[in-house]
This record gives structure tokens, C-alpha cells and sequence, in this order.
């Protein structure tokens, strides 16, 4: 056993207690929940959860305040000198713990018992442990228990728990637990077109750099029709795609998304979906207004570029910027999926990207966003575009927007990364940036690929940059507005002319 570990096993419960002055009757999470349902901090549960906090061994800190017989915290007592430790960064040191560490740590007390249940611990185990190999049952943590021995693990006996107080794992739960709030889902201001000409749509959309939802463009394509799970699961027999850090069969990802409860579900992601399984690829085809993907000139050679994407409510992405700053379709096959877009001067609140745009540290969850952030939004001058993208339909998100994505339901799409004439230039731009090798994705040759694309663009369509550049030069000087100051100032002398 690690010399670290036998240090956090020593536990001195000396801590003093505290004392509460005041005393009220502990609000029960149903309560506080059905208290005011247009408040920003009213939420339900999920019909398959829990409703009271009596059944829940974790309790916001603020109830410590409420409670009127308890005078200290569990978590407190239970963690002898680590109490001083916030709770994310004793969870980050737990993450650093083997299997029979984490479960040794648990014995210590109740509140290590606490911590160390905490399942994306044990999530990042099963991942690191057993690859796509595992069957999910009930939980991370059974399932490491499950995939270890090869057989269900056994129910242990209830361990009473109460007087827990964590503001930081409880709101791990709720947003774990929580329905997502009707309110999140009234605005939807972005324009929805309906027979859009490809010439209307650069026009009014691609040039400007303007996100829009396109309606009865794939109504054509025969995976509207056959994407159901048996036809999935029969065409993809024996293929692995990628999900998250391993790689699963369809099977067995269904199985998990079919039986988890968790705060960031694992997203089927695979960027070599139509290589593996040829019939995907032929079950639909690119709109016709995105047609133009000047990266085919590398052929084989250019970036990741196509996804399909699978997940059960709940799951999707946090805010970012698509790659390479390429422009991006996504459709919806089945399902639904809830879009926050932010223009690119706009950095969404709670993101915080870094000065050379290499990283991009968003601390929080989907949901934990909605709960902290989204109303936040309301008073802004630039408030992001939002909308419901449903089965049949899709989006088009500019290059350069930031964008969330979440899933209402079990859903599957189709998401392509394109470079049209109209954001030839910024790849072109992104891609010969000094820290390229940091910025740039989806290839093995992050140094060379601005050349190699330049390149091939010179070869098969002489001139075209050069126009480009032109055509943005003319732009720029048609839209530039002199000021007062400009147009009163004389550029020969210096000084003023006035007409009289």
C-alpha cells in the first residue's frame, strides 16, 4: 500500500464543533423544489429519482444552516484534517488512487465513504481499467466491481448516513437528477428557412456569418427512414466506434446509454464512422448548400471532418469553437437537441479561453451551465441565438461561433466540418498561426498542413486566393465609415477644412 495513501487512512477527528444559534425547520428538497417554480434556483427531479433529501446521505450546505438538531457536519468530522481541503480538489487527489486504494480510503469513516462512492471516480476506472470492454450495471462503481470479477456484484448492507453537508457533491446530484427546466427551452430566435436557394443561402447566411436552421433538406435521405436501433445494430454488428477515450460496440454503448443516470453521459463521437461501416455512408448525403469543401483537395490527407453522433438525454457538448475554424452542418436524424450559439466576439459566461486560443477552460457541466449561467443572458446586448433543432432538420453554425449543444432525448446525427470560398481565408489564416501545432486538430501533420493545403488550392483553382484576398480588401474599405474627426480633418495640412 502507497506511503500516500496510509497518510489519508490517518484520520484525527479533533475538529471542534460548530454551533448554530439560530434553528428552522430543514427544508426538504421537494419543498424547495416546488416552492417557486419560476425562480431560478426551483427545479424537478427526474420521476426515477429520489424526491426528499431524507433519502439522500448529501445535503446542500445550506441546510447545515437550517437543521435544528445538528450542530456539525459529517463531512467535517469524517475527514479528521482534510476537512480543510475543498471537495473538488480532495476528489482530485482520490482520482489519483487505484481501485483497492479508493476502496481501502472508503473504511476509514462514513464521510471517506462519502467521497470515495463519488462514481465518475470510479467512471474514469472502468475507462482506464477495461477500454469499451464493460457491461454497465447500476452504476460506475458496480460496474468496475462487475467487470473485475465477472460476475454482479453483491448488494452490500444500507449504510446510515445523515448530517452530510456539500454544496459541491450535491450539486453533482442535481444535475445528475434534475429535468430540464421549460424555461430553457422557450427562446428560439434563430431563423428557420424552408426551400432556401443555395444562392439565398450564401447570400443571407454563409457570407454574413449567420447561423440558420434549414427545414426539408434531408427529408430525402434514407437514414430518416432506417436509423432505427435494430437496423443499427445489425449494420454495425462487430464495429467499435469511438466514445469518449475507448472505443464500444453499438450493444454495449446502447446498454449504457440505455441504464445511466450521470452528469456527463458518454457521447458516441467517431469521426471514421463511414470507413468502418460503408452502408452509413451511403444512407445519406451533404446538403446541397454545403456542398463546396475546398479540404477535399487533400483527399485522403485533410483533417477529420465528418461525425456521427449518438447520446441519451442529457448528453452533448460543452461551448467551443469548431476546428480549424471551419464552418459545420448538423443534422438530426433522431431525436431533438437544445443549441445556445454566441457570435464570435462574444465569450459565453462561465468560458474562459486562453490568450492564444490553444485551450478553452469551461469548469462546469451542461446542466451545472443552465443552473448558473443561462439567466445571466437575459440583460445582455448581445444575447446568444437559440433554438430546438428536431429530427429532419439542420443547423448550419458559422465559423468561429461558440455553441453548446445538449440532447432533450436519445438522438443521432450526422455533423460535417467544411471550407467554402467565404471561409477559405480565415482556415487559411488559423491554420499558419505560430502555435499551430497546438491549435490545430484532426490531423497528425498539425505543422505542414497550411502548406499543403495552399497548395493544392493553387493547383486546382489558380488564382482563386488572390481573388479572395481582393474581394476581402474591397469589402473592408466599402464597409469603413469615416468618422466626424475624418471627415473634417484636412489629410494634406493637418488641420481642419470647413465648408462655408
Amino acid at each position: 500500500m502507497p506511503r500516500g495513501f496510509l497518510a489519508l487512512t490517518k484520520l484525527k477527528l479533533d475538529k471542534p464543533k460548530m454551533k448554530i444559534k439560530k434553528k428552522r425547520k430543514p427544508k426538504t428538497l421537494q419543498t424547495s423544489i416546488e416552492q417557486d417554480q419560476d425562480s431560478n434556483f426551483a427545479f424537478n427531479l427526474k420521476q426515477t429519482s429520489s424526491s426528499s433529501l431524507t433519502h439522500l446521505p448529501i445535503q446542500p450546505l445550506g441546510n447545515l444552516l437550517l437543521g435544528p438538531n445538528c450542530r456539525t457536519n459529517l463531512r467535517d468530522t469524517g475527514l479528521g484534517n482534510l476537512y480543510r481541503l475543498p471537495d473538488d480538489l480532495l476528489l482530485d487527489i482520490l482520482s489519483l488512487l487505484g481501485a483497492t486504494d479508493l476502496a481501502g480510503f472508503s473504511t476509514a469513516s462514513k464521510s471517506a465513504y462519502v467521497f470515495s462512492s463519488h462514481d465518475p471516480l470510479w467512471r474514469s476506472l472502468v475507462l482506464s481499467n477495461f477500454d469499451g470492454q464493460f457491461s454497465f450495471i447500476q452504476s460506475w462503481k458496480c460496474t468496475y466491481i462487475s467487470s473485475l470479477t465477472g460476475k454482479p456484484p453483491s448488494m452490500p448492507k444500507s449504510l446510515k448516513i445523515a448530517n452530510f453537508y456539500s454544496d459541491y457533491l450535491f450539486q453533482s446530484y442535481l444535475c445528475t437528477n434534475m429535468e430540464f427546466k421549460s424555461e430553457w427551452l422557450k427562446r428560439d430566435d434563430i431563423q428557420r428557412r424552408r426551400g432556401l436557394s443555395v444562392e439565398e443561402f450564401i447570400s443571407c447566411f454563409e457570407e454574413p456569418n449567420k447561423p440558420v436552421l434549414l427545414e426539408g433538406c434531408i427529408d430525402t435521405w434514407p437514414a430518416i427512414k432506417k436509423w432505427t436501433r435494430g437496423y443499427l445494430l445489425e449494420t454495425c454488428s462487430g464495429t467499435e466506434f469511438a466514445v469518449g477515450p475507448v472505443k464500444m460496440p453499438l450493444e454495449k454503448y446502447f446498454q449504457y446509454s440505455d441504464s445511466v443516470q450521470e452528469e456527463r453521459p458518454l457521447y458516441l463521437f467517431d469521426p471514421k464512422f463511414a470507413d468502418k461501416v460503408t452502408q452509413l455512408g451511403s444512407d445519406f448525403d451533404v446538403p446541397v448548400y454545403f456542398r463546396e469543401d475546398l479540404f477535399s483537395v487533400l483527399g485522403k490527407e485533410r483533417p477529420d471532418y465528418r461525425w456521427i453522433i449518438m447520446g441519451p438525454a442529457g448528453s452533448g457538448s460543452s461551448f467551443h469553437v469548431d476546428p480549424n475554424s471551419t464552418s459545420a452542418w448538423n443534422a438530426v436524424i433522431k431525436g431533438s437537441k437544445k443549441w445556445i450559439l454566441f457570435p464570435p466576439e462574444v465569450v459565453p459566461p462561465g468560458v474562459h479561453p486562453s490568450p492564444d486560443g490553444a485551450e478553452v477552460a469551461c469548469p462546469v457541466s451542461i446542466m451545472e451551465w443552465f443552473m448558473n449561467f443561462y439567466g445571466s443572458c437575459r440583460d445582455w446586448e448581445k444575447r446568444p441565438v437559440e433554438c430546438v433543432c428536431k429530427a429532419g432538420e439542420v443547423i448550419f453554425v458559422p465559423n468561429g461561433w461558440w455553441h453548446l449543444v445538449i440532447n432533450l432525448e436519445e438522438s443521432i446525427a450526422i455533423t460535417q466540418n467544411y471550407v467554402s470560398r467565404r471561409n477559405l481565408l480565415n482556415v487559411l489564416d488559423f491554420l499558419k498561426k505560430p502555435n499551430a501545432s497546438v491549435l490545430v486538430s484532426g490531423t497528425n501533420d498539425c505543422i505542414n498542413l497550411h502548406d499543403k493545403f495552399k497548395n493544392a488550392i493553387d493547383a486546382k483553382y489558380p488564382g482563386l486566393i488572390n481573388q479572395l484576398k481582393l474581394k476581402a480588401e474591397e469589402k473592408a474599405a466599402k464597409q469603413k465609415k469615416m468618422t466626424f474627426w475624418e471627415s473634417a480633418a484636412d489629410s494634406n495640412s493637418g488641420g481642419f477644412k470647413f465648408s462655408l
